[in-house]
């Protein structure tokens, strides 16, 4: 864990402080000023009634200026502080806007105070659910594995078992190994994906060749404005775009289509398949980490929720849109280099 930067400790003064000392500096001037003419340039200590009622008017004054700016300022500063104290041990049940913010500069201060805790506050729930998914995940073939084994350990040598089971047993070793090893690269993939955006530039039509040489066996075509370069690195739009070719391949696609448009700088491209779609009771679920309609044929759920967070590094979004017919249709809009 980084640990932030500390401020070094030494007295300071509170805001309230130096707005007082200032305010009082600016009351005892006047006073002093009557003062110096009335001992040193008239010879007399005493003061006038107008000269009295003027120091008490300008004492009203600063209680006044003194007032508003405790409203305006020092409170609602003193109310956010309390408030990221307040979040820092009640989670999400503190996210609540301030009673008063007196400027604008302090609303909009706690605005994007409370929106950079909103973040950080789904992304702690997000690591903790994310933590439990993957713990799960990686102990079910950890379990069936260990099984194997042990059983395959405690075989008696006098009565040993057959030699189909042991085949059905070592078989299944190997493949919950290969789950694990398709669950670690998806785990890096994700970990890439959130990694802050790197720089980069690439277009339609070179990730199009680039799925066309991936998967062979399926029929890549793309048309628009597939020429128009995107903010994104070729490879990390490959990885988004490849993982839903991957799922139309698996699901009985033949064919794929990218048709790009660009609108106010941002270029957007559905992408279509002829596979067998997404069954309805699955599609608010479909980018959620570790949802699979392929769990027995080893499918790992994290595909589709790669290529979302990849895309949203780099500023993009995906969405699942309606079929026309057969298939699965996405839209996905990510930024032009501009």
């Amino acid at each position: 864990m980084t640990r932030a930067p500390r401020i070094k400790r030494k007295w300071r003064p509170t805001l309230s402080l130096v707005v007082y000392a200032v305010l009082l500096a600016v009351l005892a001037l006047p006073i002093i000023i009557l003062i110096w003419f009335r001992t040193v340039e008239r010879g007399t200590g005493y003061l006038a009634a107008a000269e009295i009622g003027a120091l008490v008017i300008a004492l009203a004054f600063t209680l006044v200026v003194a007032y508003v700016l405790t409203r305006s300022i020092t409170g609602p500063i003193d109310a956010l502080i309390g408030r990221t104290e307040e979040i820092a041990q009640k989670g999400k049940a503190a996210l609540s806007p301030l009673e008063r913010y007196g400027t604008r500069e302090i609303a909009t201060l706690s605005q994007s105070f409370l929106d950079l805790a909103g973040e950080l506050v789904d992304r702690t729930d997000y690591v903790r659910s994310f933590a439990a998914h993957v713990c799960h995940e990686l102990k079910s073939p950890l379990t069936a594995i260990r099984g194997a084994a042990e059983l395959l350990l405690d075989d008696d040598p006098e009565a040993p078992m057959p030699k189909a089971d042991r085949q059905r047993f070592l078989e299944n070793i190997l493949a919950d190994a290969e789950r694990l090893d398709r669950l670690l690269v998806r785990l890096r993939e994700l970990a890439h994906a959130e990694l802050p955006a790197a720089k980069g530039r690439t277009t339609i039509a070179e990730v199009a060749a680039e799925l066309t040489r991936r998967f062979p066996g399926l029929e890549v075509t793309s048309s628009g404005d597939i020429e128009t370069p995107i903010a994104l690195t070729p490879e990390a739009f490959a990885i988004a775009i490849g993982n839903i070719a991957e799922n139309a391949h698996q699901h009985g696609a033949s064919r794929l289509t990218l048709v790009a448009t660009t609108e106010e700088r941002m270029l957007k491209v559905l992408v279509a398949d002829d596979g067998s779609g997404i069954p309805d009771g699955s599609r608010a679920l479909i980018f959620q980490p570790f949802f699979s309609t392929r769990r027995e044929s080893g499918g790992t759920g994290m595909g589709l929720a790669i290529t979302r967070t990849m895309l949203a590094s780099h500023g993009g979004t995906i969405g699942l849109m309606d079929a026309d017919e057969r298939g699965t249709r996405f839209e996905i809009a990510i930024p032009v280099v501009g």
